[in-house]
């Protein structure tokens, strides 16, 4: 079984979706990180220095990068010594709103449980990958790593026990995801938001929630557009990122369902219902951006209903 090898894309998610903060994420197709595995003849994890544009500077010590967390809590969940040589192409950057730590974690866990044989079940790595979301943002979180695992929405219903739902969504769905070229920390997002808040804005919020869900699983698109609304964590989050009002203008001038934050930012997704209308409100957006001097990444595509999956074997 020694120096078997693999190769594993995991891919962008968006988290939180407007109203579904904590709870609720999907996957796009593009970017992706791509992990390469192979099997050792001796325990241990090791990872070699990390490729791609954004690898510069990731720690390759196991107990500090999320791609090694996640496969050593596979192996301890396994109880397997298998040991492994790990190689990290970084597609995503660092705090960018586009669960890049979940990518790397969900990538790595995805290929140790293929190279071993799947001993666990795709869901079942799940709470493998959210060990490495701890060192990532200091708390295990699920809503990146789970769609990054499974691909589609997934709802996270409950933390404690794990309970995950997958969300059916309907098939002409596209996502519009603009990077701006600034990093935002999910530690730094997550300290400014308020520990309490209005009920009638915890109504508005669930009442949301479940719109989405019910637009998602019916494919009403106008009830999709309709419940992509957050008034409890976009008006606090939204000061962090530059021009936010003024690109989410842009992308609801040009026809798509909703515009909010992806994940703790910076990026910002918009959803439409056919990819013309994705590619020229993500132009419309990219443009604004531009406008106060900052260039951008543009990502358009379906929602990715695969998750991670194996590119080589």
């Amino acid at each position: 079984m020694a120096n078997k090898s693999i190769s594993v894309a995991a891919p962008a998610t968006v988290a939180n979706v407007a109203c579904g903060f904590d709870a609720l994420g999907f996957a796009v197709n593009s970017p992706s990180d791509v992990v390469t595995m192979r099997m050792l003849d001796e325990p241990g994890i090791r990872i070699l220095p990390v490729r791609g544009p954004y690898g510069e500077g990731l720690s390759t010590d196991p107990a500090k990068n999320t791609a090694g967390v996640a496969v050593a809590s596979f192996l301890k969940r396994i109880k397997s010594i298998q040991g492994f040589e790990i190689i990290l192409y970084k597609n995503l950057p660092l705090g960018s709103g586009l669960g890049s730590s979940a990518a790397s974690s969900a990538a790595a866990v995805f290929a140790a449980n293929e190279l071993m044989g799947r001993p666990l079940a795709v869901e079942a790595l799940i709470p493998c990958a959210m060990e490495a979301e701890k060192i990532a943002c200091g708390a295990a979180h699920a809503d990146n790593v789970a769609p990054a695992l499974l691909g589609g929405f997934v709802l996270i219903r409950s933390y404690e026990p794990l309970d995950i739902v997958h969300i059916p969504c309907p098939e002409n769905l596209f996502c519009t995801l603009l990077h701006p070229h600034v990093e935002l920390r999910t530690e730094d997002s997550r300290k400014i938001l308020r520990s309490e808040i209005k009920l009638i804005d915890a109504i508005t919020q669930w009442s949301n929630l479940a719109g989405l869900i019910a637009g998602l699983i019916t494919a009403n698109y106008p009830l999709i557009g309709r419940s992509l609304q957050d008034v409890i964590i976009e008006p606090i989050r939204s000061v962090l990122i530059p021009g936010f009002d003024v690109i989410k203008q842009a992308a609801l001038k040009n026809g798509v369902l909703g515009c909010s934050i992806s994940g703790s930012g910076p990026s910002i997704f918009a959803l439409s219902t056919d990819e013309a209308t994705a590619n020229k409100a993500g132009q419309a957006m990219q443009q604004a951006l531009s406008e106060i001097d900052l260039t951008s990444d543009l990502f358009v595509s379906r929602i990715n209903m695969h998750g991670a999956q194996v590119i080589k074997f």
